[in-house]
Order: structure tokens, then sequence, then C-alpha cells
């Protein structure tokens, strides 16, 4: 290897643009390697880029539950490629694939919601946690949620982690994921820009790497809860090299052990269309005014319905309590009294002509005394 090195003129280090280093550039290693190594180990590219091959439509096949049969799969992927599961990690559960593209979850998310977004360069389920709630454009409130701190930490502090370990220890460094197993076994490790998360050795071991802020650094994505529409997101991931020491080619031969960070990049959106929010706003806002105008006019018809009640009723006990009353033998209605300008009374003689009974004549308890002129027969 250090004999073609000198042969092709090869350097540790090469200048290339920025554009070459992203989209491509022929690289006389690669060119040589595509010659000599089986074919079933070829890599499938003509060019070296970071990004080759992305700055396109995505050609993978991917299947999406529509949550028709169960509203909790809404937006989850079934099959990515014909396939429900990865081949590269120690268990079944490290190897699913139902989570989401990031731009869409099951609705009804609460702070108590784990959400899992796949990627296929992650070559893992990123788990995102509750991290605070935010107010998005239009005045659409949302839920912003983040990978959990030890989402990279080595097998010793989240022991979860080490079925992403499948070749056994050393694992990956606290902070670093390895997706070498999926990335055609090239010495590839993610982490956060700056080393967020990460031990800090592998930042101090580099220099002109300010300290990292989450502000910037942080991966996020804002979703509205009621209907898991994303809202925004930051996507932010950074690309490193795991070098080795390899003392026998001499090119190389002084290069000590270090995680050599080559590049990180952010990808996402701050938010949405106007009119797209416009919606969203109407949609979650909406229900909740009507719901309180509604409780509140339910509750005036229910008490003005109450009022008129209760009169009907007193009114109809008072009606009844009368009726009661005419309705007994020791209450007789007067009659009206004689007129003074009708030249006779209503008896005479002491005689009654039967037209102008009085109380005493009806009813005994009413019947007086001596002083009446009145006599008991």
């Amino acid at each position: 290897m250090a004999s073609i090195m000198d042969i092709l003129k090869i350097k540790p280090f090469v200048e290339v643009t920025v554009q070459q280093l992203l989209w491509g550039y022929e690289d006389p290693l690669l060119k040589l390697a595509k010659e000599v190594v089986p074919k079933e180990q070829k890599l499938p590219y003509e060019e070296f880029g970071l990004m080759y091959g992305k700055n396109s439509t995505s050609g993978d096949n991917v299947t999406v539950f529509t949550g028709g049969n169960d509203i909790r799969q809404f937006g989850l992927i079934d099959k990515f490629n014909g396939h429900t599961h990865l081949i590269h990690w120690k268990t079944e559960k490290c190897n699913r694939l139902n989570g989401s593209d990031g731009s869409i979850f099951p609705p009804r998310i609460t702070h108590d919601t784990t959400l899992y977004v796949y990627d296929k360069d992650l070559c893992r389920l990123l788990p995102l946690r509750f991290l605070r709630e935010v107010d998005t454009a239009g005045g659409v409130k949302g839920y912003r949620f983040t990978p959990p701190k030890d989402v990279f930490a080595d097998v010793t502090k989240n022991p979860e982690n080490d079925c992403f370990c499948p070749a056994g220890p050393p694992c990956s460094p606290n902070g670093l994921f390895n997706i070498s197993l999926c990335q055609f076994d090239s010495p590839i490790m993610l982490s956060f820009p700056h080393f967020y998360l990460a031990d800090p050795k592998l930042r101090e071991a580099v220099e002109g790497i300010s300290p990292p802020d989450p502000e910037k650094h942080q991966l996020f994505i804002d979703v509205q809860p009621q209907m898991g529409v994303a809202l925004g997101a930051r996507a932010r991931i950074q690309l490193n090299l795991a070098v080795s020491q390899v003392v026998d080619i001499k090119q190389v031969a002084t290069f000590p052990d270090i995680v050599f960070p080559i590049m990180w990049f952010e990808d996402g959106i701050d938010n949405l269309p106007e009119e797209v929010t416009d919606l969203l706003s109407l949609a979650t806002n909406a229900p909740v005014i009507a719901r309180a105008v509604i409780s509140y006019g339910l509750f005036a018809v229910g008490a003005i319905l109450l009022v008129i009640a209760v009169t009907c009723l007193i009114r109809s006990s008072g009606r009844q309590e009368t009726l009661n009353l005419e309705g007994t033998s020791h209450y007789v209605k007067p009659e009206k009294k004689p007129s003074a300008t009708s030249g006779h009374s209503g008896a005479t003689n002491g005689h009654s002509n039967g037209k102008g009974k009085t109380l005493e004549t009806l009813n005994p308890a009413f019947v007086g005394g001596p002083e009446n002129g009145t006599t008991t027969q």
C-alpha cells in the first residue's frame, strides 16, 4: 500500500472543492479498489463524495401505515425496501424499522410519548422525547422533541445500547454511534455537531472546535400534539472518521488513534407555509372555542329552563291550594250585598225568602248570639 501511494503520488490529505467533497470527485484509490476487490465487496460508487448519490429523488420503496385500522400506527413505516427489520444489530428490538420519516406522527401526543424516527443513513431508530412546549408560526402550539442525552452513550451508561455493538467490546466511545456495518464497513461514526453530548476528550483532541451549544447543535422536531404534524425541525449530525494508527504505512505512520471530525450538517425547516399554519390553527383552535361556546350555551339554556320549571311549579301549586279550599264545607263564597236602591230587604218579618241566604243560615259555625238579633232553634 505504501508503494502504491508512492507510485500514484497519493497523500494522506487532498485538497478538493466543497462541491467535490459533497457530491463526488475521482479518487485514484477508489478507482484502484474497484479493480482489485472481490465483486461482492465493490462499492456502488464511481466517485468519492460524502453526499454522493443523494442529490436526487430517493429510489427507496417505503410502505407506510395509513392508520385506517389503528390510528396509533398512522405515519409509521411498515416496510423499507420490502424489509420489516434491519439485519445489522443483535436484537429484534434494535433492528426495528417502525418509526416515522420525521414529517408526521400518530396523533394525540403527550409529554410522556416517545417518538421514533428512522433514517436510512442513521441505520437505526432514533428515539425522541419531550423537551418543552413551543409557539410556532401562525400561533400553532407545538411540543419540541429531542433525542435523550444517553442516546449515543456507551454501554456502561446506557446498557440498552449493547445491541448496537455486535462485535463486542470495545464499543463506540461515549457520544458516538458506529454505522460501519451499514456503510460498507467504512470506519464512519456519527455524533451530534461539535461532539455535543459526547465525551469532552473527543473535542479536546482536535484543535479549532468550539464548545457545543444546544441552541446551535441540538437535533429537534416540533410537533402539533393533537394531529401529529411536524411544524419545524432541525436535523443536525456530524460525520467522523475513526482513524487507527498504521505504522507499516509510512504516509500515515505518525497518525494517532483519533476520531477525526470531517463535517457536520444541518437540515430542516423553520416553519410551514402560511396557508398550512392557518388551517392547522383553525383545526386546533376552532374545536376548543366551539366546545366552550356550546358548553356555556347549554348551561344558559339549562338555567333558563330550570327557572321556567320552578315558576310553573309554584303557580300550579297555588292554584291547586285554592281549588282544595273551595271544595270544603266550611267555605261559602259570600253573595253580593243588596243594593241600597232596591227598596226592600232580602228578608221580611224575620223570614228568609230563600234568595238572600247568609253564612249563618248555611253554616252553623257562623250562628250568632242574642246580640245579633237571632236565636238558635
